[in-house]
């Protein structure tokens, strides 16, 4: 009697013990699936965060950018590429020049266009003489001006590559996510901002054909 009690009493526990190790594997299962599901939901936010910042304005120099008013990311947004250029204090000499050569309908009314735009500090790296030269020489000046202009609006992950610039030439472009040089000498030191009808990437270097 006692032999087949300790034999049925250690049954029992056997599938007890049983029972809990299955449900043990159970729960694992579902923790490890709600790991996945939480490393899928962060990936994701990741990724949309990445996307959002690759769309926005980038580089050093966008902080020198007014916060508001006309000139600022948002004012220019608003703006044709001359007319918003002109109310950047960063592109004063651009303007100037954009001026001279009587460029500024041109840019105005163009349709879907990329500016690489040399920032004061480039056009004050040239020596006065030679700036004034050819502030004066309106043919020379258009020629310069129109090789910062390509067609098209392109975005920081299309501007890599040789791109046909208005003058007639083309020019090209290295690097990749926020790090980019223009015909191996001009770094983009603010880049992707928007105006009514260009993609504005500021540069510090005055680009020559």
């Amino acid at each position: 009697m006692n032999t087949r009690l300790l034999t049925r009493a250690g049954a029992l526990a056997a599938a007890a013990g049983f029972a809990i190790t299955m449900s043990a594997c159970s729960d694992g299962g579902s923790d490890d699936a709600a790991d996945e599901t939480t490393s899928a939901a962060e990936t994701m936010v990741e990724e949309e965060t990445t996307a959002e910042m690759a769309a926005g304005e980038f580089g050093a120099a966008c902080s020198a950018v007014p916060a508001d008013g006309e000139g600022s990311f948002a004012g220019m947004a608003d703006d044709p590429v001359a007319t918003a250029a002109g109310n950047n204090p960063e592109l004063s000499t651009l303007v100037t020049a954009v001026t001279e050569a009587d460029l500024v309908d041109t840019l105005n009314s163009a349709e879907d266009i990329t500016v690489f735009a040399p920032v004061n500090s480039a056009f004050a790296a040239i020596p006065e003489a030679d700036l004034q030269a050819v502030l004066a020489d309106q043919e020379m000046l258009t020629g310069i001006l129109t090789y910062h202009v390509v067609a098209g609006e392109l975005a920081p992950e299309d501007l890599a590559g040789e791109h046909t610039t208005l003058q007639g030439e083309t020019l090209t472009v290295t690097g990749s996510g926020e790090d980019f040089t223009v015909n191996d000498q001009a770094a983009v030191v603010c880049g992707n901002v928007q105006t009514a009808n260009a993609t504005v990437y500021l540069i510090d270097t005055v680009l020559m054909p």
